[in-house]
């Protein structure tokens, strides 16, 4: 399938535990799909929010078009999310939670139109973070001698 990733949210998955995820449609002005086919969109301090029956991504930045003068966008507008009413449902259920929260991962092209995936997510405590990195850093360690050993 023909899928250009065109912005991820790097600190998603650092800052939170990662459980279901979602392909969204957005509703997009003109002005809005042409920046972000130029790959003029920020996901670092944006989030879902559910009011019961609609999601809205909040808080991305899409910048301005240059070439649409007037008819410009505000850059950091409430843009619609379309989900199925039965996902849009079980999103509402999971937020309610205590301490979980809707994260955009990352933008991207599919056929031509704008998709957004989203995950539910569950914040991370400072020692998971820490477990976190130093696993990496151990698994890095362990390529690092095996590239060493093979030569």
């Amino acid at each position: 399938m023909n899928v250009k990733v065109v912005a991820t949210n790097r600190k998603a998955s650092h800052e939170y535990f990662l459980m279901d995820r979602f392909e969204a449609g957005m509703v997009l002005q003109g002005s809005e799909i042409k920046s972000i086919r130029a790959g003029q969109i920020s996901l670092a301090e944006a989030y879902v929010e559910i009011d019961g029956r609609e999601a809205w991504l909040v808080e991305a930045h899409i910048a301005p078009y240059e070439q649409a003068s007037i008819f410009n966008h505000e850059p950091r507008r409430r843009r619609k999310l379309l989900l199925h009413r039965k996902e849009i449902i079980r999103l509402w259920d999971q937020v309610r939670q205590k301490g979980v929260t809707i994260v955009p991962l990352r933008v991207y092209l599919k056929q031509g139109r704008a998709k957004i995936e989203i995950a539910i997510a569950k914040g991370k405590k400072l020692y998971d973070k820490r477990d976190a990195i130093a696993r990496r850093d151990m698994q890095r360690e362990i390529e690092r001698e095996f590239g060493r050993h093979d030569r």
